[in-house]
Protein backbone atom coordinates (compact mmCIF):
# COMPACT_ATOMS: atom_id res chain seq x y z
CA UNK A 1 0.00 0.00 0.00
CA UNK A 2 1.29 3.50 -1.11
CA UNK A 3 2.41 5.57 1.81
CA UNK A 4 -0.74 8.32 2.04
CA UNK A 5 0.15 12.13 1.65
CA UNK A 6 -0.85 14.69 3.47
CA UNK A 7 -2.45 16.14 0.57
CA UNK A 8 -4.42 12.91 -0.01
CA UNK A 9 -5.69 13.23 3.33
CA UNK A 10 -6.77 16.80 2.98
CA UNK A 11 -8.66 15.81 -0.10
CA UNK A 12 -10.21 13.48 1.96
CA UNK A 13 -10.96 15.15 4.73
CA UNK A 14 -12.92 17.40 2.36
CA UNK A 15 -14.84 14.83 0.66
CA UNK A 16 -16.41 13.76 3.82
CA UNK A 17 -17.27 17.51 4.88
CA UNK A 18 -18.75 17.21 1.49
CA UNK A 19 -20.91 14.52 2.28
CA UNK A 20 -22.27 16.33 5.11
CA UNK A 21 -22.88 19.59 2.95
CA UNK A 22 -19.58 21.46 4.49
CA UNK A 23 -19.86 24.63 2.67
CA UNK A 24 -16.87 26.80 1.31
CA UNK A 25 -14.57 24.21 1.95
CA UNK A 26 -10.90 24.93 1.21
CA UNK A 27 -7.47 23.75 1.86
CA UNK A 28 -4.84 25.71 3.11
CA UNK A 29 -1.24 24.57 2.30
CA UNK A 30 0.56 25.86 4.87
CA UNK A 31 3.70 23.73 5.72
CA UNK A 32 6.18 26.98 4.55
CA UNK A 33 4.48 29.24 7.07
CA UNK A 34 4.40 27.00 10.29
CA UNK A 35 5.72 23.73 11.42
CA UNK A 36 2.62 23.37 12.67
CA UNK A 37 1.58 20.95 10.01
CA UNK A 38 1.20 21.07 6.10
CA UNK A 39 -2.57 21.83 5.40
CA UNK A 40 -5.58 23.74 7.03
CA UNK A 41 -8.89 22.47 5.79
CA UNK A 42 -11.71 24.90 6.60
CA UNK A 43 -15.63 24.78 5.98
CA UNK A 44 -18.82 26.00 7.57
CA UNK A 45 -21.68 24.31 8.73
CA UNK A 46 -25.07 26.20 8.69
CA UNK A 47 -25.50 25.12 12.83
CA UNK A 48 -24.65 23.28 15.52
CA UNK A 49 -25.90 19.75 14.39
CA UNK A 50 -24.19 20.06 11.04
CA UNK A 51 -20.98 20.72 12.52
CA UNK A 52 -21.06 18.08 14.85
CA UNK A 53 -22.15 16.06 11.83
CA UNK A 54 -19.24 17.05 9.94
CA UNK A 55 -16.68 16.69 12.75
CA UNK A 56 -18.00 12.90 13.04
CA UNK A 57 -18.19 12.04 10.04
CA UNK A 58 -14.95 13.63 9.45
CA UNK A 59 -13.47 10.99 11.89
CA UNK A 60 -15.42 7.88 10.57
CA UNK A 61 -14.48 8.35 6.79
CA UNK A 62 -10.45 8.92 8.00
CA UNK A 63 -10.83 5.87 10.30
CA UNK A 64 -12.32 3.87 7.62
CA UNK A 65 -10.33 4.75 4.59
CA UNK A 66 -6.75 5.07 6.50
CA UNK A 67 -7.07 3.79 9.77
CA UNK A 68 -6.14 7.19 11.76
CA UNK A 69 -7.60 8.41 14.39
CA UNK A 70 -7.16 12.17 15.69
CA UNK A 71 -4.35 13.00 18.02
CA UNK A 72 -7.03 15.84 19.63
CA UNK A 73 -10.24 16.99 18.66
CA UNK A 74 -11.93 20.31 20.53
CA UNK A 75 -15.62 21.63 20.10
CA UNK A 76 -17.04 18.90 17.97
CA UNK A 77 -20.03 18.63 20.64
CA UNK A 78 -20.02 22.27 20.94
CA UNK A 79 -20.66 23.26 17.26
CA UNK A 80 -19.36 26.64 16.76
CA UNK A 81 -15.82 25.97 16.23
CA UNK A 82 -14.37 22.10 15.93
CA UNK A 83 -10.76 21.48 15.45
CA UNK A 84 -9.49 18.21 14.17
CA UNK A 85 -6.09 17.44 14.56
CA UNK A 86 -4.16 14.88 12.13
CA UNK A 87 -0.86 16.12 12.84
CA UNK A 88 -0.34 16.90 8.91
CA UNK A 89 -3.74 17.96 8.67
CA UNK A 90 -5.84 20.18 10.91
CA UNK A 91 -9.08 20.55 9.85
CA UNK A 92 -11.65 23.50 11.80
CA UNK A 93 -15.01 23.49 10.81
CA UNK A 94 -17.33 26.80 11.93
CA UNK A 95 -19.92 28.41 12.24
CA UNK A 96 -20.57 31.32 9.58
CA UNK A 97 -20.11 33.66 12.18
CA UNK A 98 -17.36 32.57 13.64
CA UNK A 99 -15.71 31.95 10.82
CA UNK A 100 -15.70 35.58 9.50
CA UNK A 101 -14.35 36.69 13.07
CA UNK A 102 -11.29 34.58 13.13
CA UNK A 103 -11.20 34.81 9.01
CA UNK A 104 -8.18 32.21 8.77
CA UNK A 105 -8.08 32.13 5.24
CA UNK A 106 -6.54 36.14 5.67
CA UNK A 107 -4.23 34.92 8.52
CA UNK A 108 -2.51 31.79 6.47
CA UNK A 109 -3.27 33.13 2.88
CA UNK A 110 -0.62 34.19 0.60
CA UNK A 111 -2.19 33.99 -2.63
CA UNK A 112 -1.46 31.03 -3.75
CA UNK A 113 -1.61 28.13 -0.89
CA UNK A 114 -5.35 28.19 -1.07
CA UNK A 115 -7.44 25.65 -2.75
CA UNK A 116 -10.74 25.17 -2.79
CA UNK A 117 -12.84 21.75 -2.93
CA UNK A 118 -14.54 21.13 -6.58
CA UNK A 119 -16.95 18.82 -5.13
CA UNK A 120 -18.23 17.96 -8.47
CA UNK A 121 -14.61 16.78 -9.78
CA UNK A 122 -13.38 15.43 -6.14
CA UNK A 123 -10.44 17.54 -5.99
CA UNK A 124 -8.74 20.80 -4.75
CA UNK A 125 -8.26 22.97 -7.11
CA UNK A 126 -6.44 26.57 -7.09
CA UNK A 127 -8.57 29.04 -5.67
CA UNK A 128 -7.51 31.86 -8.45
CA UNK A 129 -8.80 29.44 -11.14
CA UNK A 130 -12.14 28.83 -9.43
CA UNK A 131 -12.76 32.84 -9.42
CA UNK A 132 -12.02 32.95 -12.86
CA UNK A 133 -14.63 30.29 -13.92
Amino acid sequence: MAETTSRDLAVSICKALADKRGKDIVALYVREKTDLCDYFVLASGSNAPQIRAMGERVEEWIEKEYEITPSRTEGVRDGRWAVIDYGDVIVHIFNDETRLFYHLERLWTDGGNLEKFDEDKGELSPASASAKE
